[in-house]
């Protein structure tokens, strides 16, 4: 058995290690311990996957991101293993080359860029487009043209031109049901721009969001007037670009050309960092130096950004075990399974609070019933349980496909529950029921709920978000935290009640004929122990012994 004085000594070394490396952070590198007091860089991640020909050389060309107010290009870098690299600039776009003599198998290239939000960025690589001559065949271009008659008549400038022309498409009539049959509505606006002599082109446009990945470009139309221009989505007619989109290819050009291969395809992948603004104005000033120079060490950042995403929901697990310990030993409530209510606080960061609730609840019951009904049948521990795991399932594309039906779009993340678990449950809870009864299933199951929630507002917190990336040594500090709480033997916060009445004779009675209250008594005992515990306890045995032998010795007097 391991003594005391190891395990606090150890303890006290992590927790002072995980102390240490976030004052180094803090202060070597000025990592802030508050978000919003931070400048926010994006990681953007372009995956490029392709099948080469057989015998042939490749060469891929990747547009990259374009120039735009808002943004800065803090540093890029590709992964190509044995791929030459080549940066051109042509006509106001930048690519990014690679080219390999004879590749087999799946080629999978990788661009990755730092984008510092930059309001003071106000530099753009957008060139205006000349006028795009209409050739089309009848009848659409007679189509084009009524549709821009119609639009010009109602408008004053350019980009009101473009906002009645996104309105005509909307309507649902033959026109436009001819038109949309040929054309995309991005590329059906440019036509019609032209025929009203408006300069126009596409954009692709980036969602930034953080930690999603496997996302594609949207398509929106640049409108000009003279050398300013708006950007427009097509579908709804909103001019500009929200708060967290990027501009990724800004002058016509594709996206991606390949040339010695197929079927090709472009993927992104987003994460936001919280950076110091000291750092940021460091990093733009250098953003000529090599890749990886500025990254903070013991930081998560040096990982590519799809294993980043992944990292940043899987330290959060911690919290909600310290929150999940703390409640369960500390406070005494008790939980159906261990440490289900971390993976279910772990759903509803997924999908919602009160979504999540209700889908967990409803999915518990129903597979309580459908338990209850199993529990006749007398089968085998294994099938039970697999039934239970099919009935789940069921229950979860059930509530999803209900949900969407009635424009309840956010049920259909319950797909995030995990599903094993959570039929473990319903067996564990049916056990409970028929051992122990009803009352027993409520309260384990409430306690459960009520640890998720905890640690569900714990988790969702974006100051907890944010410290738990980037000061890894959190998770030394909470280490010791749960190995401080497993060794806590005293009682539960729940269980003092019981023991009230109790701590009301200590502090106002007297044992016996005493003279002294029993807690003055009580604290002078524990000032003897504290002060020297083995002589302590040597003497009080002595006097036990010696009480015990006058007590013998009045019995053989008697």
């Amino acid at each position: 058995m391991v003594s005391r004085g190891i395990f606090y000594f150890v303890t006290a070394i992590l927790f002072l290690a995980g102390i240490l490396l976030i004052a180094y952070q803090r202060i070597t590198f000025n990592v802030p311990f508050v978000p919003n007091l931070a400048r926010e860089i994006w990681t953007v991640e372009a995956k490029v996957e392709f099948e080469p020909n057989i015998g042939e050389a490749s060469e891929v060309k990747l547009s990259l991101p374009a120039v735009q107010p808002g943004f800065t290009q803090l540093q890029q870098n590709t992964a190509s293993l044995g791929y030459g690299v080549n940066y051109v600039k042509k006509d106001g776009t930048t690519f990014v080359e690679w080219t390999k003599r004879n590749p087999q198998g799946l080629q999978i290239l990788y661009y990755t860029a730092d984008i510092l939000v930059d309001e003071k960025s106000q530099e753009s690589s957008m060139i205006v487009p000349a006028l795009i001559e209409n050739v089309e065949s009848e009848p659409y271009a007679t189509a084009m043209r009524e549709i821009a008659s119609t639009a010009s008549s109602r408008s004053s400038n350019p980009y009101s031109f473009a906002n009645q022309i996104i309105h005509e498409l909307s309507l649902d009539n033959e026109i436009t049901s001819l038109l949309l049959s040929k054309y995309s509505k991005p590329e059906l606006l440019v036509h019609i721009l032209n025929l009203g002599h408006v300069h126009a082109r596409t954009v692709g446009v980036l969602d930034l969001k953080d930690g999603r990945r496997n996302q594609r470009l949207h398509n929106y139309v640049a409108v000009f007037d003279k050398t300013e221009y708006k950007i427009f989505d097509p579908n709804n007619g909103h001019s500009g670009l929200k708060k967290n989109q990027i501009i990724w290819t800004d002058n016509g050009t594709s996206l991606l050309d390949v040339a010695g291969g197929k079927h090709a395809s472009v993927s992104f992948t987003t994460i936001s960092n919280s950076v110091s603004a000291i750092e940021a104005g460091n990093r733009k000033a250098n953003i000529d130096m090599v890749a990886g120079e500025e990254l903070i060490p013991f930081s998560l950042q040096a990982l590519p950004v799809e294993e980043q995403s992944l990292f940043k929901t899987l330290l959060l697990l911690p919290i909600g075990v310290v929150i999940v310990v703390f409640l369960r030993v500390i406070v005494g409530i008790k939980t159906s399974g261990t440490f289900m209510p971390v993976l279910i606080a772990m759903s509803f960061l997924q999908t919602s609070l009160w979504i999540g609730l209700i889908g967990f609840v409803s999915i518990v019951g129903v597979g309580l019933i459908v338990r209850s009904w199993l529990s006749h049948l007398n089968l085998l521990l294994v099938a039970r349980i697999s039934a239970v795991i099919i009935t789940v399932i069921a229950l979860i594309g059930f509530i999803s496909f209900f949900t969407y039906k009635i424009g309840l779009t956010e049920g259909v993340k319950i797909t995030f529950f995990p599903m094993i678990i959570l039929s473990w449950t319903i067996e564990r809870m049916s056990i409970l029921w028929e051992e122990e009864g009803y009352k027993e299933v409520i309260k384990q199951g409430g306690g459960s709920l009520f640890v998720a929630v905890c640690a569900y507002l714990t988790m969702s917190s974006f100051f907890i978000q944010h410290l738990s990336f980037n000061f890894l040594g959190l998770q030394l500090i909470l280490l010791a935290l749960v190995l401080i709480m497993g060794n806590y033997t005293g009682f539960r916060l729940s269980e003092m009640k019981r023991f009230k009445p109790l701590a009301v004779q200590i502090k106002n009675y007297r044992n016996g004929d005493e003279t002294e209250l029993e807690a003055v008594r009580l604290k002078e005992e524990l000032k003897e122990i504290k002060a020297d515990p083995h002589n302590t306890y040597r003497t009080w045995k002595k006097q036990a012994q010696h009480m015990v032998e006058e007590e013998e010795t009045k019995k053989d007097h008697e």
